[in-house]
């Protein structure tokens, strides 16, 4: 079988260069838990701008900020009061201004997250609507709505929230009875926009090109499925006509915000967090007048096994072909379990039903997969997403102290879901534990582990053996080399039930062993890169090999 996903209706005439996103490595800052410059606990942008170096060295074209804003952190700052001021917690306006130079100078794009779905319940919007009462305009910007029953007493509706729970909560009237209840598809703190509002859609564009102008090349936006709601918010929840999820009216949304990325010199780029199971609808919002790339969380969220992963594979290019769009892959992000871990279980898929404390995970293994797997996703045609301290191969902490535990997904379920604080743990720089490792001078803001130092950037620096070089390696090949610059893709001779054989352009075979015994390499030119150790001239299994071949 053959993949060829070239043709694009937004590329430019052939002798120009693709644009950069096509085949990007963007990495990913949660600003909390990278680095502390100023000893408070708490990462920040001073901590990111000493930090540049290393992700200069580890060459990567962009960075992608999960909210740098003004918020309350309910819930890890995707709760936003304010998208013009930088939370003080991380720093100021200025600041950022300085980083997204400084990164640029080193040749290093940066991306910024804009939260279409809700605000924080501390944004000027939402606290004008509260205090405006019944019926103001100003809760024409959000939803208000009475509750059912004899007395109002029942939430509007039955819809679940994606942090378990109800959607909706009352408000108290200033006479202090019972009021109208508010929709959050989230947390309570983070109340839902309507978006058949003129005001929500001004205020967005004009938030767009607030960042736009200060040099960021592009946004992530979150949930990008979810801010349309049906406005008779009937109460049956169904697939063929959900009435807040993939709502045909969103794409208009997006067009209007293609058309201000558009219109810069250098047009800006649009990536989607698009949660949905069906790849033809998932490809609507890639079309040539919408979003340039989307996440691809099928491939994410697959166990480690070749029949799944290569499932995952042929829907993500077949899905993506028609519009021209470039495919996008990674292991890991701020919401998930760590490879370093997830790939050691029974069960290595992920899926947030099926958190749950105390699953055993076998961490050498799941680190020679999580290696393994760097190399698969790396020889994908599309762009690749790092999340901070996968480079590193950080395992998720998973015996965080409860009393520490600050996501709102835990606390919501009743204390069954660990949540995502595991993956969110302050990075280790270097093996020097009064620093915490590192990170900074105060304490870190969660735990870390005791053995942090083990998987520290100055421990792995230097050493040809760690995931750091690994991944070093990795991206500079993807930079060098042509086959992994242009987009051809075509499954390999090579390719059985046990072993994924993937060609790029006419020289390069990406060859991975989930099988339980070697296998042996095919005739080859050279090795360009393994994940780990070879047997010979036998790939060993959970084992990744990059070969030049005729």
């Amino acid at each position: 079988m053959t993949t060829d996903i070239s043709t694009d209706p937004l590329t430019a005439p052939a002798e120009q260069a693709a644009p950069w996103w096509r085949g990007a490595v963007i990495y990913q800052i949660y600003p909390r838990s990278f680095a502390d410059g100023n000893g408070d606990g708490t990462g920040d942008l001073a901590g990111v701008r000493a930090r540049l170096p290393h992700l200069e060295s580890l060459g990567v074209d962009a960075i992608w900020f999960t909210p740098w804003y003004s918020s309350p952190l309910a819930d890890g700052g995707y709760d936003v009061a304010d998208y013009r001021v930088i939370d003080p917690a991380f720093g100021t306006l200025d600041e950022a201004e300085q980083l997204i130079a400084e990164a640029a100078g080193l040749g290093i794009k940066t991306i910024v997250d804009i939260v279409p779905n809700h605000v924080s319940d501390q944004h000027e919007w939402f606290k004008a609507a509260l205090a405006a009462g019944p019926g103001s305009p100003e809760r024409q910007r959000f939803w208000f709505r009475p509750g059912r029953g004899e007395h109002g007493e029942l939430p509007p509706t039955d819809w679940e929230s994606s942090f378990s729970g109800g959607t909706w909560t009352r408000t108290t009237n200033p006479d202090g009875t019972p009021g109208d209840w508010y929709l959050h598809l989230f947390a309570p703190e983070q109340p839902d926009l309507n978006w058949n509002h003129p005001d929500v859609r001004a205020e967005h564009e004009r938030v767009l090109r607030f960042w736009f102008d200060r040099g960021v090349a592009g946004i992530r936006i979150d949930s990008a499925t979810m801010p349309v709601k049906d406005p008779a918010l009937p109460n049956e929840v169904t697939p063929d006509a959900h009435p807040f999820v993939d709502r045909d009216e969103i794409h208009d949304i997006y067009r209007g915000w293609r058309a201000v990325a558009d219109s810069y010199a250098e047009p800006r780029v649009l990536v989607g967090e698009v949660w949905l199971a069906d790849p033809h609808r998932f490809a609507r919002y890639l079309r040539p007048d919408e979003m340039h790339t989307a996440f691809n969380f099928d491939f994410m969220m697959r166990p480690w096994d070749a029949g799944e992963l290569r499932t995952a594979i042929v829907s993500t290019l077949d899905a993506h072909g028609p519009v021209g769009a470039p495919p996008t892959w990674v292991l890991s992000n701020h919401d998930v379990t760590r490879a370093a871990t997830r790939y050691g279980r029974e069960d290595s898929s992920f899926g947030f039903v099926a958190r749950a404390f105390g699953i055993p995970t076998d961490l050498a293994k799941a680190q020679r997969r999580a290696r393994a797997a760097a190399l698969l996703s790396a020889a994908l045609p599309g762009s690749l997403y790092v999340y901070q301290g996968d480079e590193l191969g950080l395992p998720e902490v998973e015996d965080l102290p409860l009393s520490v535990l600050q996501d709102p997904m835990h606390f919501r379920s009743g204390g069954t879901d660990p949540g995502r604080d595991g993956c969110r743990v302050p990075l280790p720089w270097t093996s020097d534990a009064d620093s915490a490792f590192g990170f900074g001078a105060g304490t870190p803001w969660l735990p870390q582990p005791a053995n942090w130092g083990d998987y520290s950037v100055e421990r792995q620096d230097g050493d040809p053996r760690s995931m750091l070089t690994l991944y070093r390696t990795m991206i500079a090949l993807r930079r060098s080399e042509p086959a992994l610059r242009g987009e051809e893709f075509a499954w390999a001779a090579e390719d059985t039930d046990d072993v994924l054989a993937f060609r790029r352009g006419a020289d390069l075979l990406c060859l991975v062993n989930f099988g339980e015994t070697p296998i042996d390499l095919p005739a080859h030119l050279e090795i360009l890169l393994a994940s780990g150790e070879l047997a010979g001239s036998q790939l060993p299994t959970d084992t990744a090999v990059w070969l030049r071949v005729q």
